[in-house]
């Protein structure tokens, strides 16, 4: 008598897209539209006339900066996040509400309105001012954790 061997029962497949790289551009588009939906906000809250000097874009991207590096610090050092937790608010509420194309497009105007001086310190205050916000808050976070293990 020949005995039938059974293959072990499989489990249910997951879809593609479940497995791949879906849930992160999920999450990505939800946090961006989030993050943009603030980042609109600031801009109805402290509007700036067409003339002049760009300081909610300005602020906004520090801010958003200074966020960011609160959050790495957490996501690398404190917390054993979930895998969709750095592409939602870092790359998608983060991303969406920091505003670089802003920036360009506010550099861009004011080179137009004959303000190149202007132009140029904004270009340079937002680079300096971006860059000083993420190692300054990295630092203090760390030096806040570092503080409440010790």
């Amino acid at each position: 008598m020949e005995r039938l061997s059974r293959s072990p029962a499989r489990p249910p497949r997951t879809p593609v897209v479940l497995r791949g790289q879906g849930p992160v551009v999920a999450v990505v588009a939800l946090g961006g539209a989030l993050g943009a939906c603030a980042r609109y906000g600031a801009g109805q809250l402290w509007p700036t006339p067409h003339d002049a000097f760009p300081w909610t874009t300005l602020g906004v991207n520090v801010a958003g900066c200074a966020v960011i590096g609160v959050f790495m610090v957490l996501v690398t050092d404190v917390w054993a996040a979930h895998r969709l937790v750095r592409p939602f608010l870092g790359t998608g509420v983060l991303g969406g509400f920091t505003t670089f194309s802003t920036y360009a497009v506010d550099i861009r105007r004011l080179l137009a309105a004959d303000a190149p001086g202007t132009a140029l310190g904004y270009l340079a205050l937002t680079l300096l001012g971006a860059l000083a916000a993420v190692g300054f808050a990295a630092a203090i976070t760390r030096r806040l954790i570092s503080g409440r293990q010790g």
